[in-house]
């Protein structure tokens, strides 16, 4: 056995854990592919402690030594593909991952079947292909599926060349298979991670390093004979990737926390820090340019009825649909917020006037008021709108919300709908609730 190759698997295996145990808490699914393939490398380490076994357990360790190099590769791929969840990805992972498997078992553990090398180096190139071209009647059509077609069709082209050339050729032909697929991990990774941030250029950088050692390793010993380099100056590559998709799961982690700071965690809104950073925006916009800024504060009717009867997970779902339902109604310029339990605000940029801002209220009050399925059940609730106008109602942030809350309550009482909300103190502007500012449901 080898046990020169332990310290390898030591390391690969300490950094497996550690990637796991930040990828426990990543929002995203790419990271339990990641954990996965480099389960993979480990496994390769491990493989090649027993690859000079005797007889048929030897020839299974380098299999699996080998193969599991290629698979880890694959799977680093396939976790930056965008269209993953697709059927047709589903398919190129297969084929990918078969024609690799087929071609390290005939290459490197049955020599013998030269006659199956050629075919088994076509389905590198056709398998892909075909995958990509029937996926065109489903509209699947990226650049990045293509570009994978390209690289495996030149990986075949070259496989025929020089497969079978007396001597090296199947060293050759194996770093090639290994160039091509930690190469498509390059591209995918450029292709997917097109930012400046320290976890993006590591991984990408070090997926083309890890790339140009199967070619630049072979060359040295072909061409330079007396220069030996140790086996970690090669495996510097894929540490520095390591360390990049840790970086990467780090930065994701931070933004999405960024994120929750300031949006509702139930309907993906702005939430009320930040609604009143562009309130103050907008209002020293205007102010600057001697225009009008509207602020609508909106309070859902019977939502409290909705909870009590149908339960939270309903009210849940009638939130999420009344913040989709805004989001899709207001311009981009414009801001809609959760500012409260059942409470939206809506801050409508300039230039405004208060009868666009009012036709603007009475739109999002209709569709509101139509009704839809919650629960297996039709329900219909209404809004309660209050419509302030910079700077004719108020000159500053706090005397715009507490005109709009005034005017929201005003119409709440006239129109009847004010027994579940008792009416505030005038002077008072609208508190914070809580439940909109994390992940609790509204009661």
């Amino acid at each position: 056995m080898d046990w020169s190759k332990l310290p390898d698997l030591a390391a690969v295996g300490l950094l497996a854990v550690a990637f796991a145990t930040v990828a426990r808490r990543s929002q995203t699914q790419v990271s339990a592919w990641w954990l996965a393939g480099w389960v993979m490398i480990a496994l390769h380490y491990a493989g090649f402690i027993f690859v000079s076994s005797p007889g048929r357990f030897g020839a299974i360790a380098l299999y699996i030594g080998v193969a599991s190099f290629a698979w880890a590769g694959i799977l680093f791929m396939w976790a930056s593909v965008p269209t993953r969840q697709n059927r047709s990805s589903h398919w190129m992972l297969a084929v990918l991952l078969g024609a690799s498997s087929l071609y390290i078992d005939l290459i490197a553990v049955n020599p013998a079947a030269k006659w199956a090398l050629i075919p088994a180096a076509i389905l590198f190139g056709a398998l892909p292909l075909a995958v990509a071209l029937i996926s065109l009647r489903n509209r699947q059509n990226s650049p990045l599926r293509w570009a994978t077609v390209a690289l495996y069709c030149c990986l075949s082209v070259f496989l025929l060349a020089f497969q079978q050339r007396p001597g090296n050729g199947p060293d050759i032909a194996l770093n090639a298979v290994l160039f091509a697929t930690y190469f498509g991990c390059f591209v995918h990774f450029w292709f997917a991670y097109r930012r400046t941030t320290s976890g993006a250029l590591l991984t990408t950088v070090g997926f083309l390093a890890w790339s140009m050692v199967f070619v630049v390793a072979p060359a040295i010993r072909a061409l330079l004979p007396n220069v030996r380099l140790e086996s970690e100056v090669w495996n510097l590559p894929e540490y520095v990737v390591a360390a990049g998709m840790i970086l990467l799961l780090l930065e994701e982690q931070i933004e999405h926390n960024h994120y929750l700071a300031l949006h509702d965690e139930l309907t993906g809104l702005p939430n009320r820090r930040l609604f009143q950073d562009r309130l103050s925006g907008a209002l020293e916009r205007a102010q600057r340019t001697g225009s009008k800024t509207a602020l609508l504060l909106i309070d859902l009717d019977q939502f409290k009825r909705v909870n009590d009867t149908l339960g939270h997970h309903a009210g849940d779902q009638v939130l999420k649909r009344v913040g989709a339902i805004f989001s899709k109604r207001i311009r981009r310029s414009d801001t809609v917020a959760r500012t409260g339990g059942d409470e939206f605000s809506v801050i409508l940029d300039q230039p405004i006037s208060r009868s666009e801002a009012e036709l603007v209220a009475r739109s999002l009050a209709e569709l509101i008021h139509e009704p839809f399925e919650v629960a297996n059940q039709t329900i219909q609730i209404g809004a309660s709108v209050g419509i302030a106008v910079f700077p004719e109602d108020a000159v500053d942030a706090e005397g715009l919300c507490i005109a709009a809350d005034q005017r929201m309550y005003d119409f709440k009482f006239a129109s009847g709908h004010h027994a579940e909300t008792p009416r505030p103190p005038k002077s008072a502007m609208p508190q914070s609730n809580q439940e909109s500012e994390g992940s609790k449901r509204v009661g």
